[in-house]
């Protein structure tokens, strides 16, 4: 028998139901997830009818949860950050929906526009914010569900700004 194929080694895969991967019903990969965050930011009749601005500080909105992750709707008027921080033992999705994010580590300023998405693991730190004119929308998945954001000091010495300072010339 000639073994050079893989129908000849596996088999007919219509009737060897057992090799089929069944549909999950929720993301439990990295690639997954970030594929949960594509689905969610290109059907706005999910996610828009609850954005909501607030001046005072980001607003925030659970928009999903499943077995060990949760969704998160934000909104961040010009001016507001995050602050350097990390997210604790949690993995995440940051999708940007509308607008320009700011995305500042210590390898450099990065900027998200619309569709854009960063994915980090445990331990990762970072500072965003809203350097634009524009209100900004963004999803943020977490998985394990996000239990703690630590903050961080910046290299000077002190927590970094939320926002770029201006030196007075």
């Amino acid at each position: 028998m000639n073994m050079d194929s893989d129908l000849q080694i596996a088999g007919d895969l219509m009737e060897v139901p057992h090799l089929l991967q069944p549909e999950r019903e929720h993301p439990v990969t990295v690639a997954e997830f970030a594929g949960l965050a594509r689905e969610l930011a290109a059907d706005p009749a999910q996610w828009a009818p609850h954005v909501e601005y607030d001046a005072t500080s980001r607003w925030y909105h659970r928009l999903r949860t499943g077995p060990g992750y949760e969704v998160w709707l934000l909104s961040w008027v010009p001016g507001q950050g995050s602050g350097l921080h990390d997210h604790g033992g949690s993995s995440g999705v940051l999708t940007v929906l509308r607008g320009e994010l700011t995305e500042r580590t210590d390898r450099g300023v990065r900027t998200l526009r619309p569709g854009a998405q960063r994915v980090f693991a445990p331990g990762y730190v970072h500072e965003v914010a809203n350097d634009s004119l524009e209100p900004v929308v963004s999803l943020h998945v977490y998985f394990p569900g996000l239990t703690e954001m630590p903050m961080h000091e910046s290299p000077q010495g002190r927590c970094a700004p939320a926002t770029p300072e201006v030196v007075p010339a």
